[in-house]
């Protein structure tokens, strides 16, 4: 599969993007396009206005469809990973709900597909670390094989705080995400304790677990992720790092 060439749609229908998501509804079983729009606007895909029509000529302009093409080839093939459809589009400007979210990126995936979201950026190491973090989330989903429903709180922070240790690892420390130094070592303790601990097993479609993830309200915000990366890096300091044994060792392990 590799990179899909939503470059065409995208010229084609750019004002239209419910139109686009019909494109996409083979890959999203039973959903409508504006479903499938709507979801996807959460973590960070366009609305039509003239910020992301300059971000599509961006994108144009620096061959983003074929460098991103390149990277997927380069890190399937170090991991063994699997196959997947890879939809890029525009990043929207402001007031989304994010999975890994920059000032010029996101993304969200999906065992069977990852979506990448970009503006104007100025080092195209930046696109890279982007795939790093999500296409580990697509080896890590695929690999663990279980029903999204079934995914703990737990479960949600190792795959965040792994798939940005793949970053460190892969593209140095200068690309780590900004929530990776969010907070220190006492704060991180004190709200782990205060909101995490007891809220471990909570399930991924249970009330309260994306606010304990992403943080809102009471919560700090991106505590979940903050959290997860600083496990993981806890974790490693003990133990030798293997990028293909990450995808499958269980998250419990990690807190042990």
């Amino acid at each position: 599969m590799g990179i899909i060439r939503t470059d065409q749609w995208l010229q084609e229908e750019f004002d239209r993007p419910a139109k686009i998501c019909e494109k996409l509804q083979p890959y999203f079983k039973g959903q409508t396009a504006h479903e499938i729009y709507n979801q996807l606007m959460k973590f960070g895909m366009y609305r039509p206005s003239r910020s992301s029509r300059n971000n599509l000529k961006m994108m144009l302009d620096q061959k983003a469809w074929d460098k991103v093409e390149k990277l997927f080839s380069k890190y399937k093939s170090n991991w063994d990973g699997p196959d997947v459809p890879i939809f890029l589009f525009p990043l929207a400007q402001s007031g989304f709900f994010f999975s890994r979210q920059e000032k010029s990126k996101a993304g969200v995936s999906f065992p069977d597909k990852m979506f990448l979201f970009i503006s104007y950026y100025d080092d195209p190491k930046e696109i890279e670390a982007l795939l790093v973090h999500e296409y580990h989330h697509v080896c890590r989903l695929r690999m663990l094989g279980k029903k999204m429903e079934d995914y703990t709180l737990l479960d949600s922070i190792i795959i965040e705080g792994l798939a940005e240790y793949a970053v460190l690892k892969n593209c140095g420390r200068e690309y780590l995400a900004t929530w990776c130094h969010m907070y220190t070592e006492k704060e991180l303790t004190n709200f782990w304790d205060r909101y995490l601990k007891n809220q471990l097993h909570k399930k991924k479609n249970e009330r309260g677990h994306d606010e304990l993830l992403y943080g809102g309200g009471r919560v700090p915000k991106l505590l979940g992720y903050a959290a997860g990366y600083n496990i993981i890096g806890k974790f490693y300091e003990k133990h030798n790092y293997s990028t293909k044994l990450s995808f499958t060792i269980p998250a419990a392990k990690y807190v042990e």
